[in-house]
């Protein structure tokens, strides 16, 4: 079964750097197949942000909420690791401030460690 996400990244972000953060991400996600493999398409130029779609496919198709959850979470993980901020599709001004959560913040009460 092939499933997929979407996230619209601003045009700040280089799109190779977009696609290599998506593919990291299905590649350290659970029950995401190799075979087909995971592919990014930009979808659409927005006004103020690329829409991209990653098509994973799944090992267990009855478990595509939770597969899909959890690649989530590493699109996530991913991107603020490499400072990346996921603002669209209500981007309005940059901010002062980054909008990253550091890594030593990950896991702040009540969330647990997997």
């Amino acid at each position: 079964m092939i499933s997929q996400i979407v996230v619209t990244i601003g045009y700040d972000v280089a799109w190779r750097q977009v696609e290599a953060m998506l593919l990291m991400a299905a590649q350290q996600t659970a029950g995401v197949r190799t075979d087909p493999p995971p592919r990014v398409f930009q979808t659409g130029l927005l006004d103020f942000y690329v829409e991209y779609h990653l098509r994973v496919a799944l090992d267990e198709p009855q478990r595509r909420m939770e597969i899909l959850h959890d690649l989530n979470g590493k699109v996530q993980d991913v991107f603020n690791t490499y400072g990346i901020q996921i603002m669209s599709p209500n981007y309005r001004a940059d901010p002062e401030q980054e909008k990253l959560v550091p890594v030593e913040q990950w896991y702040r009460a009540p969330a647990k460690k997997e």
